[in-house]
């Protein structure tokens, strides 16, 4: 379900907005594809959750897109101060609830920059990497509608 892109209306902004689609389709099991553009990716359950531990979760990827977003956003920074990017990870842990809902609760990044980095541009670092799309939409939700096709 990667072709063309419709426009829709965000409800925050007077123009329309171009929608972003994927599909996510049933292999067997607990076992899923996503399609996004031209890209497939794959979802599982662990195996004491049923699953075949074929491949991450959802909830991994959710902390995986969280993570690579914080990297993306501090490797940019550094590309854009002539600063190498060698060496920059991002470490993360998550925690889910224990409760019902079930959802993640927590969430811990740490930015490792490249040993070049100077001090000075550390902070600097941070800032840009706190401001990346996903860490963004967590502040600020998305409204999000879950139809049933008839």
């Amino acid at each position: 379900m990667t072709g063309s892109t419709p426009q829709t209306l965000d409800p925050h902004r007077d123009e329309p907005a171009e929608a972003h689609r994927l599909e996510v389709v049933h292999v067997r099991g607990d076992a899923y594809t996503v399609d996004v553009r031209e890209h497939r990716l794959q979802v599982d359950q662990p195996l004491g959750a049923g699953g075949t531990d074929t491949a991450p979760t959802p909830t991994e990827l959710f902390a995986a897109s969280l993570a690579t977003c914080v990297a993306f956003y501090a490797g940019r920074f550094l590309h854009r101060h002539g600063l190498p990017r060698a060496g920059l990870r991002v470490r993360t842990e998550f925690t889910l609830s224990t409760d019902r809902p079930a959802r993640v609760t927590a969430l811990r990044l740490v930015v490792v920059p490249p040993p070049e980095l100077p001090e000075q541009r550390r902070a600097a670092l941070l800032a840009v990497a706190s401001r990346c799309t996903v860490h963004n939409t967590l502040h600020q939700p998305p409204d999000v509608d879950i139809e049933l096709e008839p």
